[in-house]
């Protein structure tokens, strides 16, 4: 199945309608080896489909990120960056803080913390985000490392 179509069935059975603006949207975020600010998903966009405006981009990226279609990458210096991932089960990412690149951590404590929280705490887990921030086996072999850039 090409790229467009699986988007396109994935809105539907996400009750979004498989727009031009939102497939592009996934279509840039998913060529992409690295997380992306929406300023460059939004200048990415203008050069593969010519007019959208930055507001567009911004309540896409927010509606795809809400639905679990994309990632929210909260970087060290607080600005928001997306990313596609094509995992659908649960999982965690490990960021890049140097070269942007997003991997897979197939491991979640989520269990442990929820017996602390209502063991110590008394309180009931809703949900949790895990996002462990760092350097990557080729950064950290080079030793490259840009603080928060």
């Amino acid at each position: 199945m090409m790229k467009e179509e699986y988007f396109s069935e994935l809105l539907k059975e996400l009750k979004l309608k498989a727009t031009s603006k939102r497939l592009a949207v996934l279509s840039v975020l998913s060529g992409m080896e690295a997380y992306a600010s929406p300023e460059e998903i939004w200048q990415n966009l203008r050069l593969k489909i010519g007019t959208i405006g930055l507001p567009t981009v911004y309540r896409i990226l927010e509606e795809l990120a809400g639905k679990g279609v994309i990632a929210r990458i909260i970087h060290p210096s607080r600005q928001l960056y997306y990313y596609y991932c094509g995992n659908a089960g649960h999982h965690h990412h490990f960021i890049c803080v140097s070269c942007r690149k997003v991997q897979d951590i197939n491991f979640c404590a989520s269990k442990e913390i929820e017996c602390e929280v209502s063991g110590r705490l008394n309180g009931r887990v809703l949900s949790h985000v895990l996002q462990i921030d760092g350097l990557c086996r080729e950064c950290s072999i080079q030793k490259r490392y840009r603080k928060y850039s």
